[in-house]
């Protein structure tokens, strides 16, 4: 399996953020014919192509999802399609639902319009916790994107639509890490919406690695599930405090924000019923609706024994928050 990306060509949408650039450094060590970055910052594109060193196999297209011509022109000959283009952050599209609307949404339903036009073999959609029992305009979109991507997989038996859902990964653009880092330094004092609240968290690398076993292994139709470590906020805050060695770092409440959960799920309790345990790193959720050999290709697998899976059950202790930050290069 390890040879599946090999003389390949690949394209990633959104592909120059935090994600991307790890995404891509992996699939480099898998000797791909071609990657193809396709995004719409030009600055960030130049950054990237000089982080990289000018690769040779690296093409980068200024592009948007939105766009259905450039999106189609650019899946050309491609064999795998990693997309990850969104607009991210909850606040942005509490603000503005009608861009976070035309990003996560249709130019999901272009992506997939595309992949199969150009009958890509595998598109490998990347989604969110905030999909599950959405709460804010970012979460409906994310969720919308999922069923989307799925369904896809009844329109064509050429190209496979898979999901992979995670939660936060530490130090990507706008993570909470360097929030903190900052208002350490620089204020010394760290704000927390709210002091109870708990996050799933997983390292950029491990998550990447994760994404990859699930592309390997999927067969179309199934949200992969990234089983990942939960903590409370105020427990990593005050690990970075500690780290920091400054004096007197006051935690500010400033409330929760429009849409923002205390605690995030990464399965439901109606999920839980179409839910297999797949390994120790993964559950797969099922769909509803019929894909032809999915569900005989689970069938061995145990049921999940959860109801749900919330972010406030299992939470690492400050020790365990420490190596979590060590290992990811924070502290």
């Amino acid at each position: 399996m390890q040879t599946l990306f090999k003389n390949q060509t690949i394209l990633v949408t959104g592909g120059t953020g935090s994600w991307g650039n790890e995404l891509v450094k992996q699939l480099l060590a898998k000797n791909p014919k071609e990657i193809r970055i396709f995004s719409r910052n030009e600055f960030t594109q130049v950054v990237m192509k000089h982080k990289f060193d000018n690769n040779k196999k690296l093409s980068f297209i200024i592009g948007d999802i939105r766009d259905k011509s450039a999106l189609n022109e650019a899946c050309r000959g491609v064999d795998f399609l990693f997309h990850l283009a969104a607009l991210k952050h909850v606040p942005v599209c509490e603000d503005q639902p009608y861009e976070g609307l035309k990003t996560n949404v249709y130019g999901t339903q272009n992506v997939i319009e595309a992949s199969i036009e150009q009958k890509v073999k595998k598109v490998i959609y990347i989604s969110t916790d905030k999909a599950a029992n959405p709460t804010n305009f970012y979460g409906f979109t994310k969720a919308l994107g999922e069923r989307l991507i799925i369904h896809a997989n009844i329109l064509t038996k050429e190209t496979k639509f898979i999901c992979v859902r995670g939660g936060n990964v530490l130090g990507t653009n706008g993570s909470v890490i360097h929030v903190f880092k900052d208002q350490i330094q620089n204020k010394s004092k760290v704000g927390i919406t709210d002091k109870r609240m708990t996050r799933f968290f997983l390292t950029l690398e491990d998550a990447i690695k994760l994404l990859f076993k699930a592309s390997y292994e999927s067969i179309g139709g199934e949200i992969f599930v990234m089983k990942m470590p939960t903590c409370k906020i105020i427990d990593l805050a005050n690990v970075l405090i500690e780290d920091s060695g400054k004096k007197n770092v006051k935690i500010v409440e400033t409330g929760i924000r429009p849409g923002e959960k205390l605690h995030e799920i990464l399965l439901t309790e109606y999920e839980s019923n179409n839910t297999v345990i797949y390994d120790k790193e993964y559950y797969v959720i099922l769909p509803s609706i019929k894909i032809e050999g999915l569900s005989e290709h689970y069938a061995n697998y145990p049921p999940i024994d959860l109801d749900h899976y919330h972010s406030n059950h299992s939470l690492m202790s400050k020790e365990e928050i420490k190596d979590m930050l060590k290992k990811g290069g924070f502290i």
